[in-house]
């Protein structure tokens, strides 16, 4: 398994290693070893969690305030787009996205530290998630930010077909910048994933 720092601080994309044969194949999913290579202490995730999503349907871009949250995250059936936004004050990408395509063909893991918004869209008939992260949920810990902010840009490859109310009436990305900016730049502080 190779790990592979992306343009975000702290974000990496684990790339597995699948052995094919005519049966079809075998893969590690996960290795404790190349993940603490890498700065992660893969023994503080706690919840294995998973979501299920027709094609167009869009998830995010959602958050936690507090000590924020870290997600290993990858697509264990169909495609999706998933999209990253980074919400830590005073890093140097603040506000940046990154997508980045996990599908069921390359089977690879995207690693997202506490402090970015986290969000995506499923691509194929059927997508099937799957979420290691490190903290309980605490749903007064929870922020979210309009998918079609246009101060985010965040480019949908598909028309929105389903999304929750909660995504639809979502708050604008400058709410969730002025409430950092009130509460310090303090990274318990910051928003991390949840989705």
């Amino acid at each position: 398994m190779q790990a592979i720092e992306l343009s975000l601080p702290g974000v990496l994309l684990f790339r597995p290693t699948p052995h094919h044969d005519d049966r079809g194949f075998f893969t590690r999913t996960f290795d404790s070893a190349v993940a603490e290579e890498h700065g992660l202490a893969p023994r503080s995730f706690v919840q294995d969690s998973q979501s299920r999503s027709r094609r167009g349907t869009l998830r995010g871009m959602h958050g936690r305030l507090g000590r924020g949250e870290a997600k290993l995250v990858r697509c264990a059936r169909g495609a999706v787009l998933d999209v990253l936004v980074d919400a830590r004050p005073g890093s140097p990408t603040f506000g940046r996205s990154l997508a980045v395509r996990l599908d069921d063909v390359d089977l690879v893991h995207l690693f997202v530290p506490p402090g970015l918004l986290h969000g995506f869209q499923a691509l194929t008939d059927w997508a099937d998630v799957c979420y290691r992260i490190d903290r309980e949920h605490d749903p007064a810990e929870d922020v979210a930010v309009r998918y079609d902010d246009p101060d985010l840009g965040i480019e949908w490859p598909l028309p929105v077909s389903v999304i929750s109310e909660r995504d639809r009436r979502a708050d604008p990305w400058v709410s969730l910048v002025r409430r950092l900016r009130t509460t310090g730049s303090r990274t318990d502080r910051a928003p991390s994933l949840h989705s």
